[in-house]
């Protein structure tokens, strides 16, 4: 297969068929099962935050305010 040619062809797509094709992309990616290498740095940040739960689990933001906080942050009103 030749990417570049197949990229070619992509951007030649209107915006939402482009839109379409990434989510295609994206459902096949996670629909299979993979491990994935975490540094230890990853590894011991997500122990921490476990371990952070596990003492206070009420402790948490809800996604709504992620949300609107990073849509504020881009400058997009809802």
């Amino acid at each position: 297969m030749d990417l570049s040619t197949t990229l070619l062809q992509v951007k030649a797509l209107t915006i939402d068929d482009r839109i379409w094709l990434v989510q295609a992309i994206w459902d096949s990616i996670s629909a299979e099962p993979r491990q994935f290498d975490l540094t230890e740095a990853q590894r011991q940040e997500l122990l921490g935050r476990l371990a952070a739960h596990k003492v206070d689990p009420q402790a948490v933001v809800s996604w709504d305010y992620v949300k609107s906080q990073a849509l504020s942050r881009a400058g997009i009103h809802e």
